[in-house]
């Protein structure tokens, strides 16, 4: 089986040609669509600015979203801090964890754990653990796009919010081709979407929402063939509320193409018979 003339999009930057040449080979039709350039870590003005406060004594709780996000964060830190002192710091606040992704790489820095949200992980599990609890002031780490919801809810449960947003990547300078990727999908053009990293979905839904189309992205995705080469990267999809179709036997891009081409067909007859079933 293969992609058979299938419109593939690929998220993929740094390794963009190799992934082209894999769909090609798969018979796919491949819309290339860059979504992220790499930042150097020391670029992260809030990580620091949130370091120097919580060092300070001046949270009295952190609230920790995603695992890839808790790394990133620690790893920003160590480049003007010594290693461990995050971990040291974070122990005189309540910690909170967003479900068990956050919860291991803390359990790896020996931070204690107030309450951790439970399945299915997400921001209302985690206002409902932190309900009736003293909040105070309030550190958020975020990773991708921000919560609003969650943000607002703990507002509404007397927290004093602070956002610290952690990120390595950034948008890419040439936007066209991403926000091309966009169209496509919220058309229904595209039939395939193939994400190799956590941070691609997030990308491209700023940039729908920049032009107002991320509904009809999102929607467009869940119409579609949606492959995610691993469970980090299905974490993040699974937070805007996507079900990957496919993810690899192995976490690799030959494997994630070959599977795909392989199940693509079948999956789309499939999605599009239930739409028609509800009547879409």
């Amino acid at each position: 089986m293969s992609f058979a003339g299938l419109k593939v999009v690929s998220f993929e930057s740094r390794r963009a040609p190799e992934m082209a040449a894999l769909i090609v080979r798969e018979g796919g039709e491949v819309v290339t669509a860059p979504s992220m350039r790499e930042v150097p870590i020391e670029n992260n003005p809030e990580a620091f600015a949130f370091a120097e406060r919580l060092g300070a004594g001046a949270f009295d709780s952190v609230v920790f979203l995603t695992g890839v996000g808790t790394r990133a964060l620690t790893r920003a830190i160590e480049t003007r801090y010594p290693a461990g002192w995050l971990a040291e710091s974070l122990r005189r606040a309540a910690v909170y964890a967003r479900g068990p992704k956050p919860a291991a790489v803390l359990r790896e820095m020996k931070v204690p754990i107030a309450a951790i949200a439970p399945e299915p992980n997400t921001w209302r599990e985690l206002l409902a653990v932190v309900e009736g609890r003293l909040l105070g002031n309030t550190a958020v780490q975020e990773y991708g796009k921000p919560n609003i919801e969650l943000i607002a809810g703990l507002r509404r449960l007397g927290a004093n919010v602070t956002t610290v947003r952690v990120y390595q990547w950034d948008l890419p300078e040439d936007l066209e081709p991403l926000r091309q990727a966009a169209r496509l999908i919220a058309a229904g053009e595209a039939s395939v979407a193939l994400f190799t990293t956590s941070i691609q979905i997030a990308h491209l839904l700023q940039v729908a929402a920049r032009d107002g189309i991320e509904a009809e992205t999102l929607r467009g995705l869940r119409s579609r063939v949606v492959a995610s080469i691993g469970p980090t990267t299905t974490e993040a999809l699974e937070e805007h509320g996507l079900i990957p179709d496919i993810t690899p036997s192995h976490p690799k891009m030959a494997f994630l193409v070959r599977e795909t081409a392989a199940a693509a067909a079948a999956l789309l007859s499939t999605k599009r018979d239930k739409a028609r079933a509800q009547g879409h």
